[in-house]
């Protein structure tokens, strides 16, 4: 899908009225642009981060944009790496609006840099987060979704979850990580009438990004400044469509459709491509 894409008429035959949406990372990017989105199409929205502060004013966004003045709009802090933290967030929000319909897994960290300079706390961490932070997640919201036989799962992966990048060693097995879940769940949870998505976003305009650029090696700047950037709105359009489908595997734009579609075919081309820009790059220096 173009992100010019005329959505207003789609999203208008799209009814979500009453549905229960949870959305790790819903303070902001693409977790918040998503609930803004399933909101304007009447759902009610649990939204899940770590700072109270931006909680209540992505609460505020969302609340401008509802379809319906009864919709609900519910807060959860948490650090979605401690597992009870997030079993506690999703007990509470199941008690104010209800069992999910909806989990969308969208919290994560990136911290690029050279693999060596990294402290192996980072990556630790960034697992945590990016892999078992939607696993906590997943395993939370099924307990209630079974017994319902629906729901729909999404979990944000990444372009780098389908190569690895230079520079990435932290974020992409994360990534990688997340599409094995998905793969695996896939079949798992289909009889149970719960529908398994998994999202691979190019880079997208996001405060992530914007800290990301802050410790990118040159070669990590280079090799990703050729693939166009997207609005977190876009990639919330295509999730929103994806799950009016039940689409397994959402890669917004042609380079990731491709990417997703043949990546083994064009990973020892892309290789040749990166080490070039690598060896480009070190004969500056």
């Amino acid at each position: 899908m173009h992100p010019t894409f005329n959505f207003r008429g789609e999203l208008q035959k799209m009814n979500f009225n009453q549905k229960h949406a949870i959305i790790t990372g819903g303070s902001s990017g693409i977790g918040k642009a998503t609930a803004k989105l399933l909101a304007k199409s009447g759902a009610n929205i649990t939204i899940i981060a770590r700072s109270p502060e931006k909680l209540e004013t992505a609460k505020a966004e969302i609340e401008a944009v509802k379809l319906q003045s009864e919709q609900r709009v519910c807060t959860k802090v948490a650090d979605v790496s401690d597992r009870i933290q997030v079993e506690i967030a999703i007990r509470n929000s199941v008690q104010e609006l209800g069992v999910p319909d909806i989990l969308i897994t969208s919290a994560g960290i990136s911290v690029p840099g050279y693999f060596q300079d990294l402290p192996i706390e980072l990556f630790e961490r960034t697992m945590a987060i990016n892999y078992f932070g939607s696993l906590y997640a997943v395993r939370a919201v099924l307990a209630y979704m079974k017994p319902q036989k629906k729901g729909n799962i999404v979990l944000i992966s990444s372009g780098a979850g389908l190569i690895g990048i230079y520079g990435y060693t932290p974020y992409s097995p994360s990534k990688f990580a997340l599409r094995g879940l998905a793969e695996s769940l896939r079949g798992e949870l289909k009889p149970l009438g719960i529908q398994v998505t998994i999202v691979y976003p190019p880079d997208t305009d996001t405060p992530q990004l914007e800290a990301e650029n802050q410790t990118k090696p040159p070669e990590t700047k280079q090799i990703t400044e050729t693939a166009k950037m997207w609005k977190p709105e876009d990639i919330a359009r295509e999730i929103i469509v994806g799950i009016k489908n039940n689409t397994f595997a959402i890669a917004p734009g042609i380079e990731m459709t491709l990417l997703s579609r043949l990546h083994s075919l064009l990973a020892p081309g892309l290789n040749w491509y990166f080490d070039r820009i690598v060896t480009q790059n070190q004969t500056k220096t």
